[in-house]
């Protein structure tokens, strides 16, 4: 997976297994320990890709004192973190979980949510968490229909719409789920540009690494005029029920 990853252009890449109590129970200075191992057997290799850490997190009661006491990470220890949301049932009073992280200093990126079954019905709840101060992470996959047509839909709208801040590859095999980006890139070049393309996979990572505050980093391109006919196409998608990790 890392050489695919190299031979796609990828340089630095977040390790970031699930954490869920009860069902994915790792814990922050396992994965740490870990990505030190796998790095050492890369250098060994001659693969040049830097590792760095995370952990793709669920929601639960106690995930911020989880991300004060490190047994959640965040991404290369910034503010910045993953949140999954449950994919098949909308999560209550979700918003209110985010603003309450979003109060303790942490920037909850939200993964994948065009692959949420709920997305439908709570679209506005999406939007309204973005505009609290999360960021949506999309899977490149998604955005050239390899996760089917209906996740595709909603990463090209979200796209449009200017709610997405950055790609992420969400791999997890050699198959189908290998490291790809670049597809993502340049499916967002051909919508947005060349520039909010490479924000997304370059500049922003960047400074989530940084831990640089969100307001110095740019945010999504809003919509350009005439550019999306998502809406009068969501309807639709109403009797089109479907559903990375």
């Amino acid at each position: 997976m890392a050489s695919i990853a190299v031979r796609d252009g990828i340089e630095i890449i977040a390790c970031t297994p699930h954490i869920t109590p009860g069902v994915y129970n790792n814990r922050g200075p396992d994965i740490i320990d870990a990505i030190k191992r796998l790095q050492i057997v890369l250098d060994a290799a001659s693969i040049p890709l830097q590792l760095t850490c995370g952990a793709d997190a669920h929601l639960a009661p106690d995930l911020g004192q989880g991300l004060r006491e490190g047994r959640v990470p965040s991404l290369g220890g910034s503010r910045y973190f993953l949140l999954e949301p449950p994919h098949h049932v909308a999560p209550p009073r979700l918003d209110l979980a985010v603003q309450d992280l979003l109060d303790e200093g942490y920037v909850p990126v939200i993964t994948h949510p065009e692959r949420l079954s709920w997305i439908e019905h709570h679209y506005d709840q999406i939007k309204t968490m973005v505009g609290a101060g999360a960021w949506l992470q999309i899977t490149a996959g998604s955005l050239t229909g390899r996760f089917g047509p209906r996740p595709r839909y909603w990463a090209e709208r979200m796209v449009d719409e200017g709610l997405t801040h950055i790609l992420a590859t969400d791999a997890h095999n050699l198959r189908n789920r290998a490291p790809h980006l670049a597809e993502g890139r340049e499916a967002v070049a051909a919508r947005l540009g060349t520039e909010e393309a490479r924000r997304m996979v370059l500049d922003r990572p960047l400074g989530i690494l940084a831990n640089a505050d969100p307001a110095t980093l740019s945010s999504p391109n809003p919509p350009r005029p005439g550019l999306s006919r998502h809406g009068a196409r969501a309807r639709g998608w109403m009797s089109k029920l479907f559903h990375v990790s």
